[in-house]
């Protein structure tokens, strides 16, 4: 996607960052996989076949750290499937450069997250009530996916960490993608997301559970 567009797409993003988005109509999924994620050609091939097969709506950040080692100062460039992004236009997106990842997920029409579960995007998905596709690559991040899809259960496992040296394949991709955004478990977690979202936000207003504990320590540290 060119930039022109790609600055009239964030400028048309209104998100409710006040309060939990109505996702009765949410039909796109966010792909993301952090800044330090490096992902192989051929997982890159896979992915963009699989989301593609899936029939859903999509937004796709393929950022520097999928071009290469970010930590050895690798660069490659990313080759798609050809003809790829002319099959998904007007069903799917790929933005080769930042994004407004708060705003993209805060967004009514997002109804799922494709993510490496890094706890900033864990926190920013559950308090604007999207569920998430897990899929970890390192550190925190296994950690991360049970606490999404085990114990709240606010997500599904695209890729299981026992699995983590294997190639995700397209079809895996696929049935991850309308697991969670074309079925009746992926409506049923949606709502989960939903209620994790009011939850959280309660936690931190005047009187809640998180804002009281903020307020006790700063007294302790400054008295």
């Amino acid at each position: 996607m060119d930039s022109r567009r790609w600055k009239q797409t964030c400028s048309s993003l209104r998100p409710t960052l006040k309060g939990c988005p109505s996702r009765t109509y949410a039909l796109d999924v966010y792909v993301s996989f952090g800044t330090t994620t490096s992902l192989t050609d051929e997982q890159i091939k896979e992915l963009a076949i699989g989301l593609e097969q899936s029939g859903q709506k999509f937004i796709w950040v393929l950022r520097d750290a999928d071009k290469g080692d970010v930590f050895e100062g690798e660069e490659r460039k990313t080759e798609l499937p050809r003809g790829y992004e002319e099959r998904i236009e007007g069903k799917g997106m790929v933005v080769r450069d930042w994004a407004p990842q708060l705003e993209i997920l805060g967004h009514p029409s997002t109804g799922g997250f494709m993510s490496h579960c890094g706890w900033n995007s864990c926190m920013e998905s559950i308090t604007l009530g999207v569920p998430i596709a897990a899929w970890p690559m390192h550190s925190d991040q296994p950690r991360n996916a049970v606490l999404i899809t085990r114990v709240l259960k606010i997500g599904i496992a695209v890729k299981d960490w026992t699995l983590r040296d294997d190639l995700v394949t397209s079809s895996t991709v696929e049935k991850a993608v309308r697991r969670l955004m074309a079925s009746q478990e992926g409506a049923d977690i949606r709502k989960s997301a939903q209620k994790m979202c009011g939850a959280a936000r309660t936690a931190v207003d005047e009187g809640g559970v998180t804002r009281m504990e903020l307020e006790t320590f700063i007294a302790h540290i400054t008295r």
